[in-house]
């Protein structure tokens, strides 16, 4: 049987303020879901789980120490700073 190691990841402060300062621009609440890291057991296999932030019904993707966030999935990037712009 499979199992699987789950441990939690904490977003950073940098990124967190960052999220805020674009919502309080745009006049609207986040909602944070923190990512995670998993690992196959008794394998070398391992999987990081970005963090999820649904800004008025849109997901955006993102990674700690990263400059640049995801819309919906992994192949709409953009850099952080236009995260203002992309909230509408």
């Amino acid at each position: 049987m499979i199992s699987t190691i789950k441990k939690d990841i904490e977003i950073s402060e940098n990124l967190y303020s960052k999220i805020k300062w674009a919502c309080n621009f745009k006049n609207c609440v986040p909602k944070i879901i923190c990512g995670c890291f998993r690992v196959i057991k008794h394998t070398n296999l391992a999987y990081v789980e970005p963090h999820r932030v649904i800004i008025k019904g849109k997901l955006f993707l993102f990674f700690n120490d990263h400059d640049y966030f995801y819309i919906n999935n992994l192949t709409n990037k953009f850099p952080i700073s236009k995260l203002k712009d992309m909230i509408n």
